[in-house]
């Protein structure tokens, strides 16, 4: 085998829904001033016996029936999250043992929003080498627990949800190579610190980065990939806020293809936000099997991790 492809993907929300104008019964906010300032209109958050490794076995448990696998298919676990509370064992090794595989590589990988698209490079990469036939990448976060919710700028933006993918060998690569990196000196721009942690950015700061620096990126991941952006079908950006969703898709040139908008009805699910949306496009067959798809993650740590992929 030459390369490695996703096989199927699934996603999961939990069913309470907070609109804008529950918000503003909570806060000093308004449905038009979120919708004006993120584009965010709902988020689905999870309740006090909902734990993250919940939301993300839901969302493989999906990816696997879609795929036709059992749980002894797996061998390697990954999750991305940044809202882990315990150390030990991880997420990974939790939702191995809720799905019952028997005995899989399980890690956990904490990039923040860009952390489905490190794990799913780690995936390929793995597979690849031969130290794993099938993979679950899951990206699952539950903000709602580390949101200070007394706090308008940040309160209105987040939402609980997980996606995940199967990733298996395969003859043709279907998984590009990955455009990954950071910038150090930037990463305190995007926090979840403090005992209890509380999620915080400087906004201004992200969204001149996000614009201004990342679609030259979002192309060359293109480029690695030997696509250029107008022959994507798909574009998959983390959903943060639609003010940057929208000027870097236009950026980039994507000028055919579907881009992802679920942060209005999702909010800013962190490592889920990625799987999550580019699920909801496969389920709605707004693209079709083949189809070449960028994904890109950006933001905790200023990090940010891209690549194309072929729709399942």
């Amino acid at each position: 085998m030459n390369g490695s492809r996703i096989a199927a993907v699934g996603h999961y929300q939990p069913a309470r829904v907070l609109t804008n104008e529950d918000l503003a019964g909570m806060v000093d906010t308004s449905d038009e001033w979120i919708t004006s300032r993120v584009g965010i209109r709902t988020r689905h958050i999870a309740g006090p016996d909902e734990p993250v490794d919940e939301l993300a076995a839901h969302a493989a448990a999906k990816a696997l029936a879609s795929a036709g696998l059992a749980p002894e298919d797996i061998d390697l676990v990954l999750v991305a999250t940044s809202t882990a509370i315990d150390r030990s064992p991880n997420m990974a090794a939790r939702v191995a043992a809720r799905l019952g595989i028997p005995s899989p590589a399980a890690m956990d990988i904490n990039v923040v929003c860009a952390g489905f698209t490190h794990a799913l490079a780690t995936a390929d990469h793995a597979v690849r080498a031969g130290s794993s036939t099938r993979a679950l990448v899951i990206g699952a976060d539950k903000m709602s627990d580390v949101t200070d919710w007394t706090d308008r700028t940040t309160c209105v933006l987040v939402g609980d949800g997980a996606g995940a993918a199967v990733v298996e060998a395969s003859a043709e690569p279907g998984i590009g190579p990955v455009l990954w990196g950071s910038v150090p000196e930037m990463g305190h721009a995007v926090r979840i610190e403090g005992q209890p942690a509380r999620f915080a950015q400087e906004g201004q700061s992200v969204y001149r980065w996000a614009t201004t620096r990342l679609p030259a990126i979002a192309r060359a991941a293109c480029e690695r990939a030997g696509y250029a952006p107008q022959d994507l079908a798909g574009v998959v950006l983390h959903q943060a806020n639609l003010r940057i969703i929208e000027p870097l898709a236009q950026k980039l040139g994507a000028v055919d293809a579907v881009v992802a908008r679920d942060v209005t009805e999702s909010g800013n699910t962190s490592a889920a936000s990625i799987p999550l949306a580019f699920s909801k496009l496969v389920e709605q067959g707004r693209i079709s099997s083949g189809d070449p798809v960028l994904l890109f993650g950006f933001g905790g740590n200023l990090s940010y991790a891209g690549q194309v992929v072929r729709c399942p």
